[in-house]
């Protein structure tokens, strides 16, 4: 029989959850993976933009209140939309309509550009992993701006926190990755509540040279000007690499507080593969690019210990990789991670997870005897 509390029971996010592994999924695997990002993504855009469309997705995913402040910001719980899923901000309004308590999208870089080569984004739906070597496909940031400044304007920003993914223009060689970096930093500004500087996709060539300690200051040190020439104060993030090694990532970690960095991210994607658990799979993995998904999970939570431990718990931590379960997002949690974020579990359960996940953390909460999420946060360190 179902294996599920009175307290859990919600019939509609439930059966919708079944809906979309019965249906949703298995449709989706004879679809190349990017066609089928692009068309949910633009369902999610239509749904996003019409208020009937957003008072249906929030009767059937509303997730439950656990407020949580990071960054002066109050959330109305941790988990938030990972970058990557809505590159070009187009169904901001959708997200906390489907339960996420806040969202980040981009990469964006300051000129546009196409990306890689397709096909670029691979399923190994066995392990619940994705591969993907896009290589930050955006409109530029001008443009965004441009789309998003509209949306304020019209009265359709979202009343959650949105953060913006920036990294570093292909054309532009690392000597000048400051000034690239900055002059997106300015582009946006007006255009998110939280900044996330993307030193680390592996999908960028030389990009990950810029963890490097002289481009990390200069980078740092140019977007905290145009930080500093602004009124309004807002954090500026740093996103690790998980296939640094331990004694890099400390590295990385002492250096960024020195110049005055928010908080981290932890982790980017992988380039390391797991053992398959099928051809499928064994096929993906064969593809170059980063590895996101279950596999990555477990690299994750060291990354996000490291810095809890690091920063004696005095710095965010925004914890993502493997997110796809209660428990996972507790493990993120209780290791160090004030917020989190998922979005290989969007792709493998549909609409319904996040309200899952945030339910489960609920339940964790009052079962430890916790009075808030807060009290969780680097738990396990104590």
């Amino acid at each position: 029989m179902l294996n599920v509390t009175i307290e859990e029971w919600q019939p509609l996010p439930y059966f919708m959850g079944i809906a979309w592994r019965l249906f949703g999924a298995p449709a989706l695997k004879f679809v190349d993976s990017e066609r089928a990002h692009s068309l949910s993504l633009k369902g999610m855009s239509t749904f996003g933009e019409s208020n009937s469309g957003r008072t249906i997705l929030n009767s059937i995913f509303k997730s439950p209140e656990l407020p949580i402040e990071v960054f002066g910001k109050l959330f109305h719980h941790p988990l938030g939309l990972a970058a990557g899923f809505d590159k070009g901000a187009e169904a901001l309004l959708a997200w906390s309509a489907i339960g996420f308590s806040w969202c980040e999208y981009g990469g964006v870089t300051r000129y546009p550009q196409q990306g890689n080569s397709k096909p670029r984004m691979f399923r190994a739906n066995k392990d619940q992993a994705l591969v993907n070597r896009m290589g930050f496909n955006n409109p530029g940031a001008s443009e965004i701006r441009s789309r998003l400044l509209k949306r304020r304007s019209a009265d359709k920003w979202p009343k959650s926190p949105v953060a913006a993914n920036i990294g570093r223009s292909k054309k532009v060689p690392n000597e000048h990755a400051a000034d690239d970096y900055s002059s997106t930093l300015e582009m946006l500004w007006d255009c998110a509540d939280i900044f996330v500087l993307n030193i680390s996709s592996p999908n960028t060539p030389g990009l990950r040279d810029l963890q490097d300690n002289e481009y990390l200051k200069s980078i740092l040190t140019s977007c905290n000007k145009v930080r500093d020439s602004k009124n309004e104060v807002k954090p500026i993030l740093l996103k690790l690499s998980p296939d640094s090694s331990n004694e890099e990532i400390s590295e990385i970690l002492d250096s960024s507080r020195k110049l005055r960095i928010d908080g981290f991210v932890a982790t980017n994607t992988t380039i390391k593969r797991p053992i398959p658990k099928s051809t499928q799979s064994r096929k993906a993995f064969s593809n170059d690019g980063g590895l996101s998904g279950r596999p990555l999970h477990s690299r994750a939570l060291e990354v996000i210990s490291l810095a809890f431990e690091q920063t004696d718990g005095d710095i965010p931590i925004v914890g993502v990789g493997g997110i796809d379960s209660k428990d996972a997002a507790w493990q993120a949690i209780t290791s160090g991670a004030s917020l989190i974020q998922l979005y290989s579990a969007l792709v493998f359960k549909g609409p319904s997870i996040a309200a899952s996940i945030v339910k489960g953390l609920k339940k964790n909460v009052k079962e430890s005897g916790f009075s808030s999420i807060a009290e969780a946060v680097g738990h396990k360190h104590i």
